[in-house]
């Protein structure tokens, strides 16, 4: 036990930490020269394609020092805000993290809440200085922003490269010796946290975990606390670069655990393992669950496919705790779920998972947050979709959700990112400059104002270098109405949007316009209407296809004309009656991208 230590990479987006791990496995010859290939613990298609991290990764090294040998469990773990739940459940693994801050681009908004969730869990930080190797390094001024934010003396920042190899072996023996080992008790019950667990279609459900006492042998019969379920350990061992199996798994070390478990549902992360005949006595505690921030639907296109679908959202689950899903239905897009998101990004992800990994054509609906509605009789509401709301002559008043957001960015595009976040109904609380270039602007905003391409337009405004975090500070009452899209006078219930009043006329008009360029022309006319209760604010029409049917008369009386005209008029007026208007996919996407 004294010679493990467990520890994470906390950093912003694409400061460099998956490249650093690299460097680590290469330099203790985890991964020898022929496994070797650029960011290599991101193992999922994805993550590749994107060059972002996902999900987070654990990985064991050997590390001999001063003649000691020792054992680092490492996880490298994702950068973007959306997934900052796979941080903290790293966090709640490890005794130490190691800080990586960009020495061109220094410290982001990231950086500082990541490393907020360290100092809570008393993580013992590392500071170090990567991309040391490019010429638009300030490593003098960033060393500075570091001392100012953690307080530590600045020899004790660590000058590294990931993409030479700079400083790797001083970020090794800095770990060794102050990194703490992990404390634990070897003989006492045994405790294990399952931080993560991923689905294998041939070994069942692998669950990874951080054993804090005791200790667990092969063919041990171990519980589930939580759940309550009983297995056997078919096969234990620790997270290499493949799964290594060993006959024992002792106090302080990261490991996986194999016992053939078939259901989703009975490995949950943040449960504790206990031995059967001698179990601890209480779970581990301080294990939070995960708030979602953005909901919206997922449905198969093709209806008979929702049991895959259900299916393929439990594996995910598994994979991915942070997503949260509940069965609902729709008139217009028959069965399917109203699943929560910490994000856009994570959305988008889950979609791209469910079609590559499972093969799941899918139809998401417009985004939204969730609402408290307060009716006339005090009743309090919870009201993820807009389909939910009750009836506005039963509504007192309405409450969203408000977050604090933090933007640190250059001093040059300040006035426009005041403009972006008054024009999102924001308040801004204050401004600070960090340097003498660097500012840090705080702003309460609406999260359902956010939700759409807040991020995307405030990067382009800013050429990509403002820096973005946020967290929920509570709900706020708001003068919101629902707005419905009719087609024919027919609500389309996947179409409809709460939304402030000041925002609906301007909104329901460019949605109208947007699904007049997508629905393709009928054999009659369609009215696309958008509707804030019973009053109509906006209105397009497509423009009915019609056949020449007057083509064949030449000459002759006008009365001949006009029959053909009037049969022609009532054709199409008994089609209405009875026709139907299908919306195609790319319409719903599109009204994601309403500013592009």
């Amino acid at each position: 036990m004294e010679n493990i230590r467990n520890f994470c990479i906390i950093a912003h987006i694409d400061h460099g930490k998956s490249t650093l791990a690299d460097r680590l496995l290469e330099f203790t010859n985890t991964v020898s020269a022929r496994e070797a290939q650029d960011q290599i613990l991101d193992d999922m298609d994805l993550e590749r394609e994107r060059g972002i991290t996902i999900k987070s990764h654990a990985i064991q090294m050997d590390y001999t020092y001063n003649g000691k040998k020792y054992v680092l469990n490492l996880i490298d773990t994702p950068g973007h805000v959306d997934f900052s739940y796979e941080v903290s459940r790293s966090i709640a693994a490890c005794e130490g993290a190691l800080l990586i801050v960009d020495a061109t681009q220094g410290i982001q908004a990231q950086t500082i809440s990541n490393l907020y969730l360290a100092i809570e869990n008393d993580l013992e930080i590392i500071p170090v200085l990567n991309k040391m190797d490019l010429p638009s390094a300030m490593p003098e001024e960033v060393k500075d922003q570091i001392v100012e934010l953690i307080g530590c003396k600045r020899e004790d920042i660590l000058e590294a490269s990931g993409k030479t190899g700079l400083g790797v072996e001083k970020i090794l023996q800095a770990i060794v010796e102050k990194i703490p080992a992990p404390v634990g008790n070897p003989n006492a019950p045994l405790q294990a946290l399952i931080f993560d667990s991923v689905f294998n279609p041939f070994r069942g459900i692998i669950g990874y975990y951080k054993i804090l006492n005791g200790e667990i042998h092969t063919n041990d019969l171990v519980k589930f606390i939580n759940t309550k379920k009983e297995y056997e350990a078919l096969e234990i061992g620790v997270l290499r670069l493949d799964m290594e199996p060993r006959s024992v798994v002792k106090t302080g070390d990261v490991g996986y655990i194999i016992s053939g478990i078939k259901t989703a549902r009975e490995v949950r992360v943040g449960d504790t393992i206990t031995h059967r005949d001698n179990p601890c006595e209480k779970a581990i505690a301080g294990f939070e669950e995960v708030k979602p921030m953005v909901f919206a639907g997922i449905y198969p296109i093709d209806t008979e496919d929702y049991e895959p679908l259900r299916a393929s959202m439990e594996k995910l689950q598994l994979n991915d705790a942070s997503l949260t899903y509940q069965p609902e239905s729709s008139a217009a897009l028959g069965f399917g779920f109203r699943c929560g998101f910490l994000g856009l990004l994570h959305m988008e992800i889950i979609q791209e998972r469910l079609d590559r990994e499972f093969n799941m054509s899918v139809i998401t609906t417009t985004p939204n947050v969730s609402y408290y509605c307060y009716t006339k009789k005090g009743e309090k509401i919870v009201v993820n979709n807009p389909a939910d709301l009750p009836d506005p002559s039963s509504i007192d008043y309405i409450e969203e959700p408000y977050i604090a957001a933090q933007i640190i960015t250059n001093a040059e595009f300040i006035g426009p990112i005041m403009k972006l976040c008054i024009d999102k109904r924001g308040i801004l609380k204050n401004q600070t400059y960090l340097t003498g270039n660097r500012v840090e602007i705080n702003f309460e905003l609406p999260l359902g104002e956010i939700v759409f391409d807040f991020y995307d337009k405030l990067k382009s405004i800013s050429k990509g270098y403002a820096s973005f975090d946020y967290h929920i500070i509570g709900y706020r009452e708001s003068k919101l109405a629902k707005l419905d899209i009719l087609l024919n006078g027919d609500g389309v219930d996947a179409l409809s949007a709460l939304i402030h009043q000041n925002n609906a006329y301007d909104f329901g008009k460019r949605i109208c316009e947007k699904l007049k360029d997508l629905i393709p022309r009928q054999q009659f006319d369609v009215a696309i209407q958008a509707a804030i209760g019973s009053k109509i604010i906006a209105r397009e029409t497509v423009k009915a296809v019609r056949k020449d049917v007057t083509a064949k008369c030449y000459g002759g009386d006008i009365s001949r004309k006009r029959k053909l005209l009037e049969k022609q008029k009532e054709g199409k007026k008994r089609m209405k009656q009875i026709g139907s208007v299908e919306i195609p996919q790319k319409a719903f996407l599109a009204v994601l991208k309403l500013n592009d």
